[in-house]
């Protein structure tokens, strides 16, 4: 995401590089640059011009420390205005009711249902809540279907009337339903139409004065760039939105609707969705949003996905097994799966600073790991356990089972060997650190 955006960015904030000082001048380029990547990004004219005429005040304002480069400085100045044009802070959803009601809104193709099913997965297995999904979409074809079809995939359950095409008296039933069976959160998913018309906005106005939803969430593909906010200010002229969700990040998207929509409807966008699985669902942090756009990585979205992984009894196991030398493919794969479970690689990879751009033209693909787990999959028990046993024959075997060559094959034992060998020795070394310390 945002890759075209932060390689103009870095190339705009370079004109600074080995400057002395900061001038009117060399603040007047720089900003000239900044602007023309705002644009190109399909950032709104007016946010642009504000943001970056904040930026220069802040800029002329500053006196820089000896120790501190006039490039440097501006990356700081920057990141922290883009930070604040973003919203600033993560804020969250408003679950407060009995049950807490969140009525969808949004055009038609922008991804309500698809994200209503990711709410409802995340806030069934992150914050223990006991949702009913709502399938208020009585025009689109198979709509309904699409709904039942990922309740089922999540075990979270679906109320629907496909014999009733007045979605205010579906809403207001499927509320009644969720009281009557224990639902502390109804997730109401709405129709939409592919551009604002007085219909739709009607029926959703009508939605809203029959529920009374505790939030309401305009949820808006990011790829539409600059529409995508003018779509959000007519929403916020008729509902009043309490925030913006932002799909389909992770495709081809310029960023223009992530830095100008806060500023020009004044609603903080609360989550990102980055891919088609129902975990592929982020908060929006604007301070490592920034990060990411001026290529800073985002070491701490990183080392969440990792603890949400993590199994301190498995790494305990893990631990003494590597100790003694034990660690065999079975464990292997099991820290494949992990890893797997944590999302993309390419987006995990592109937040460990400076890889991003390094990644912009190689494609990785998510099926990685395929090969891999073929090559252990055709293993035998014991092999698995005890790879000092693979002669000859029987990595002929494997490579024939897996659809690979012995070449590759035996490139997978010596990283195995390899990586076997570090976690010892690092193992060992932890060991001698914590005896030192006591």
């Amino acid at each position: 995401m945002f890759e075209s955006l932060s390689e103009r960015l870095e190339r705009s904030l370079k004109i600074l590089k080995g400057e002395g000082k900061i001038t009117e001048i060399n603040v007047a380029e720089t900003l000239k640059e900044v602007r023309k990547a705002l644009l190109d990004a399909d950032v709104n004219f007016k946010t642009a011009k504000t943001f970056t005429e904040s930026v220069k005040a802040k800029a002329m304002g500053q006196n820089v420390l000896t120790s501190v480069k006039p490039q440097q400085l501006m990356v700081k100045i920057v990141h922290d205005e883009l930070t604040q044009l973003m919203g600033g802070s993560s804020v969250d959803i408003n679950l407060k009711g009995s049950p807490a009601v969140i009525l969808m809104s949004g055009l038609q193709g922008s991804g309500k249902t698809t994200f209503s099913g990711k709410l409802a997965n995340l806030l069934k297995t992150k914050r223990g809540k006991n949702p009913l999904l709502v399938a208020g979409d009585v025009y689109r074809p198979a709509a309904i279907e699409q709904l039942k079809v990922l309740g089922a995939q999540l075990n979270v359950p679906v109320y629907f009337d496909e014999t009733s095409k007045n979605p205010v008296a579906i809403a207001e039933a499927a509320i009644k339903h969720a009281k009557q069976y224990g639902h502390d959160v109804v997730i109401v998913d709405t129709a939409g139409r592919l551009a604002v018309d007085e219909q739709m906005m009607n029926e959703i106005t009508a939605i809203k004065k029959a529920i009374n939803p505790q939030e309401i969430l305009f949820v808006v593909d990011s790829m539409t760039g600059q529409d995508a906010v003018n779509t959000a200010k007519e929403f916020n002229d008729r509902l009043n939105f309490d925030g913006v969700i932002l799909t389909k990040l992770d495709g081809d998207t310029r960023g223009g609707a992530a830095l100008s929509i806060r500023s020009v409807v004044d609603k903080p966008i609360k989550f990102v969705g980055i891919g088609e699985k129902m975990d592929a669902l982020d908060i929006f942090y604007p301070e490592r949003m920034a990060d990411r756009i001026l290529g800073m990585g985002d070491i701490v979205s990183l080392v969440e996905k990792a603890q949400e992984q993590y199994d301190e009894e498995e790494a305990r196991r893990l631990s003494k097994k590597i100790a003694k030398n034990q660690f065999d493919f079975d464990d292997f794969m099991s820290q494949i799966q992990q890893i797997k479970k944590m999302g993309n690689i390419k987006d995990l990879a592109s937040m460990i600073p400076g890889m991003g751009k390094q990644l912009k033209d190689i494609d990785i693909d998510d099926n990685a790991f395929k090969g891999i787990e073929a090559i252990i999959h055709s293993m035998t028990p014991l092999e698995r356990k005890t790879p000092t046993v693979l002669n000859g024959s029987r990595k002929s075997r494997i490579a024939a089972g897996s659809g690979t060559t012995i070449i590759e094959v035996n490139r997978l034992l010596k990283q195995f060997d390899q990586m076997s060998k570090m976690m010892k020795m690092a193992s060992h070394q932890a060991k001698i650190k914590k005896t030192i310390t006591i």
